[in-house]
């Protein structure tokens, strides 16, 4: 290695002047790699998995996560709790329904100035409310029990 290092700075030396190879001689070559840093380490933790985790139709148990979402994409409907991380979940025991309703916003709110006016004209918005429907039917019609 030492005569390969020579020769090459003999070489070197060669196309200087004269004068200037003695400096060429002390030059020393690095033992190590020069190693970088890595800065890019995360983006391996799995996905959030966000979505329905019961369908329509399916039986529950009170305290039964429903659906977990970033935003507001469902919304609670009967016997169903909103969770502070906007998670739904079952309030009864019931079999879980989907239902879609039409959504009208209050005339001079921010969310009718943002949405409504950039909608073309007859456009209907709709909201998607997940309900539970409880086992047990509460009563009533108790008048009608009495007639």
């Amino acid at each position: 290695m030492a005569a390969v290092a020579s020769f090459m700075l003999k070489s070197r030396a060669g196309l200087l002047a004269p004068h200037q190879s003695f400096v060429l001689d002390s030059v020393r070559f690095a033992s190590k790699k020069a190693g970088g840093s890595c800065k890019n380490i995360g983006g391996k933790s799995p996905g959030r998995r966000y979505g329905f985790k019961k369908q329509d139709g399916n039986f529950v148990h009170a305290g039964n996560i429903l659906a977990t979402q970033r935003g507001m994409r469902y919304h609670p409907g009967a016997h169903v709790g909103l969770g502070t991380n906007k998670t739904l979940f079952a309030l009864e025991d019931g079999h879980v329904s989907f239902t879609k309703e039409v959504y009208v916003p209050a005339p001079r709110s921010q969310q009718s100035t943002r949405v409504i006016t950039k909608l073309p004209k007859g456009a209907v918005l709709y909201k998607t409310f997940i309900n539970v429907l409880p086992l047990k039917q509460e009563g009533k019609f108790k008048l009608v029990d009495l007639v």
